[in-house]
């Protein structure tokens, strides 16, 4: 299979868990992958990995041009599957948000990715019965009606996009629905926070069998405080220690992945309560170099 991030922006939080979630691909690369592409507008970042990854430069023209008509963008994700679709069209692909890493076995879900499965990270339910406020807007503007020819039915679900595997056979097919759903969405101006991954998840259902990729994918949305403090630890030794990828390979063969959770609900009322905090006793003297 050929595993593709699309990473940009200056965050370098990001981009260490864009290189933290390679390395635990790698840590598997004789079983089954193919290769691995990073579509970034920061290149530079990953010249240390040079020898194990291809880069694909993405310019601000590009982006804005896969933004599409109605300048959604999130829409650049599903351009970025056809991109690398197109790059080896022969060949399953595996999408990865940068909070994500390999915990399970890559020679399986290759394998089932070779057979005909499709994924995405886990089912989150039908957008009918989701509760936040999003969604319910969401589904009171699409119930009933089509949008890229399906019909948007009660039992229509709603998968998390952090994970996305698609099969060769039949790879623009579903893409190119994922695109006409996403842009007819846009154009009836639908609630875009989460479009690209319900037009996915529609997309995805409709053409292949679609399984959950949690078993052996760990996605940490929710808890990326906890884990990209972790993260940056393990990059700072490295830099300190002058680590080779091979040795970081190496270093993260001890790493204890179930030592930090990966799914935390954090109640809006504790937001609040924390942000209203943070107001009313703000920092004391706080001094800086004259």
């Amino acid at each position: 299979m050929q595993l593709l991030y699309l990473v940009f922006g200056n965050n370098l939080q990001n981009h260490f868990q864009a290189h933290f979630s390679i390395l635990s691909f790698l840590r598997q690369k004789n079983s089954g992958l193919a290769g691995i592409t990073v579509v970034t507008d920061a290149p530079d970042f990953y010249l240390h990995l040079a020898q194990h990854i291809i880069v694909h430069t993405l310019d601000a023209h590009t982006l804005l041009e896969w933004q599409g008509e109605y300048r959604f963008f999130w829409r650049a994700k599903i351009k970025a599957l056809e991109y690398a679709v197109r790059q080896h069209p022969e060949v399953p692909l595996l999408y990865l948000d940068t909070d994500t890493f390999l915990h399970g076995s890559l020679a399986k879900i290759s394998q089932e990715l070779a057979d005909g499965i499709a994924f995405m990270h886990e089912a989150e339910g039908s957008l009918a019965n989701l509760t936040s406020k999003t969604e319910r807007r969401m589904w009171q503007q699409v119930k009933d009606r089509s949008f890229g020819g399906v019909a948007m039915h009660e039992q229509r679900p709603m998968w998390n996009a952090g994970v996305v595997g698609i099969p060769a056979s039949k790879n623009l097919e579903a893409i190119e629905l994922a695109l006409r759903i996403c842009d007819e969405l846009c154009e009836q101006q639908v609630t875009p926070r989460l479009i690209e991954q319900f037009a996915l998840s529609v997309a995805l259902a409709e053409t292949y069998t679609l399984w959950a990729a949690r078993t052996y994918i760990g996605h940490y949305w929710s808890t990326k405080d906890d884990w990209n403090a972790s993260i940056s630890a393990f990059f700072l030794e490295s830099h300190l220690k002058t680590r080779t990828v091979e040795a970081e390979l190496a270093a993260l063969s001890t790493f204890d992945y179930q030592k930090l959770p990966i799914k935390k609900k954090v109640r809006n009322t504790q937001r609040r309560l924390e942000n209203l905090v943070q107001r009313l006793f703000p920092p004391q003297q706080v001094n800086f170099i004259e």
